[in-house]
């Protein structure tokens, strides 16, 4: 399977990030996906909330999977890659968190989103067209 568009984001773990050990709370790495989601998306040329407005189209998130490797902590600077791997039936996209300092990968993930048409919140058995363009595909 040929992968689609790849987009990185940089980022700094903020304190407010972490837990009582001193490193990035577990859920907040979803939130780290999130972000680079958000900027593969707008990579193609796609802002998810107008398009969500525009379209009555949402791309809810169905399914995530994190292995966490090696903790992030605070003021930790890394890279979040977003590569998208499949955009048929749902989008896949498979994530990697890499700490600049050392270029240790911390965390790898994965999301799967389908299509929901509005109002009705009907699923989609195909991902739009222009969405696959966007995402490389």
């Amino acid at each position: 399977m040929q992968a689609g568009r790849i987009h990185e984001v940089r980022l700094n773990v903020p304190f407010h990030d972490l837990d009582p050990m001193g490193v990035v709370w577990h859920g907040n790495y979803l939130k780290y996906f999130d972000i680079a989601r958000f900027a593969l998306f707008r990579a193609g040329g796609i802002d998810l909330y107008r398009y969500s407005r525009e379209n009555d189209c949402l791309f809810p998130v169905i399914r995530t999977s994190t292995k966490h490797i090696k903790s992030l902590r605070n003021g930790d600077e890394f890279i979040c890659r977003a590569k998208a791997m499949n955009a048929a039936i749902k989008i896949v996209i498979d994530f990697e968190i890499r700490r600049i300092s050392d270029n240790i990968i911390c965390t790898k993930g994965r999301g799967e989103q389908v299509a929901v048409k509005l109002p009705d919140m009907e699923t989609l058995y195909d991902i739009p067209a222009d969405i696959c363009r966007a995402l490389g595909f």
